[in-house]
């Protein structure tokens, strides 16, 4: 008896929250989409990448060093040798720290670009979503199955690609 009442109350629930349902707008978008084509997070990237290669620059600069170093080490004698060896020792824990704190630095540069971006393209949607009278937008990753005629994305891209 109890089950029959929880499904007698689910189904009115249903029936009185389908007319509101229906006169409120739904919409989803693509949220990849939108953050891989907006311009900000292509203009992030090439930074990004310009910033990595002027790491990858530098450590192999450093490596080179360190190599250089170590094929001295054959032609000295025992006294420079020992010295030049805790050289190349001190350069290669350089490296290392060095190797690990600019990729520490880059991770944590792109995740504030990334949430800076990812925050803009909330706001951009909410302001959207208001000022066309939709109830709900959805990011797409959380939809089993969504009708093309809902998808906002496009234009959404375009307002944050016209700013």
């Amino acid at each position: 008896m109890k089950i029959k009442n929880i499904l007698l109350s689910l189904l009115m629930c249903a029936v009185i929250a389908t007319p509101a349902l229906a006169k409120d707008k739904l919409g989803y978008v693509d949220l990849s989409r939108l953050f891989d084509e907006y311009y900000k997070t292509q203009d992030y990237d090439k930074t990004l990448e310009s910033k990595h290669k002027g790491f990858e620059e530098t450590r192999n600069q450093k490596i080179e060093q360190i190599r250089e170093s170590q094929g001295k080490l054959g032609l000295l004698n025992e006294d420079k040798k020992a010295e030049l060896e805790e050289e190349i020792e001190k350069m290669k824990a350089d490296l290392l720290e060095f190797d690990r704190q600019k990729k520490a630095d880059l991770t944590k540069e792109r995740n504030e670009k990334i949430r800076e971006i990812l925050l803009e393209i909330e706001n951009e949607v909410s302001a959207y979503a208001e000022k066309e009278g939709f109830a709900m937008i959805l990011n797409d990753r959380v939809l089993v199955y969504g009708n093309q005629t809902i998808d906002v994305t496009e234009e959404i891209l375009q307002k944050l690609n016209t700013r």
